[in-house]
């Protein structure tokens, strides 16, 4: 029977070796697969940060092009002493401008004298008191403002007509 306990003690004994070698297996893989993580994990953040950098590159360079035309532009005008030259290039810069903002999904806000003012997408900076039109119309736009895809980026800078002070009184005496 000694033996047997022997026996047993030492099948248990080489279970325990095992699963002591496996249980360090376990932990030594878990160690590597923690650093794998926090490497992964630090090599995500630093694309993030270039990524954040770096995302408006195309537009710049686009952007570039077009300050080198305005450039020419001037150039050009002074060499030859014209002001029609200028405007000429002017003209063109501005073409190209709004082609690169269009491709980028932006537009300009349709801003038409007569239409009713639209907090969302205009904002107003002055009144202008006229009877000829009714309140709360857009008498002027004094900025444009542009639409990046769905979203106002920057709304028109408007002014807005009231019914003048006159016109108010003769209304509430009648």
């Amino acid at each position: 029977m000694a033996k047997e306990q022997k026996e047993q003690h030492n099948g248990l004994e080489q279970q325990l070796e095992a699963e002591k070698k496996r249980s360090q297996d376990y932990l030594t893989r878990l160690k590597y697969l923690q650093a794998d993580f926090e490497n992964l994990k630090k090599r995500y953040d630093r694309q993030i940060e270039e990524a954040k950098n770096y995302c408006n590159e195309r537009l710049v360079v686009q952007l570039l092009e077009v300050q080198d035309e305005l450039e020419m532009a001037v150039n050009n005008a002074q060499s030859e002493g014209s002001a029609q030259t200028l405007i000429e290039g002017v003209q063109m810069t501005l073409k190209k401008l709004t082609r690169v903002l269009e491709q980028e999904g932006v537009s300009p806000i349709e801003c038409e004298t007569g239409k009713v003012f639209n907090p969302s997408c205009h904002n107003a900076v002055a009144v202008t008191e006229r009877d000829d039109v009714e309140t709360g119309v857009v008498t002027e736009e004094v900025r444009k403002g542009y639409i990046m895809k769905d979203k106002v980026i920057r709304p028109s800078i408007v002014k807005v007509a009231v019914k003048s002070s006159k016109s108010q009184e003769k209304e509430k005496n009648e």
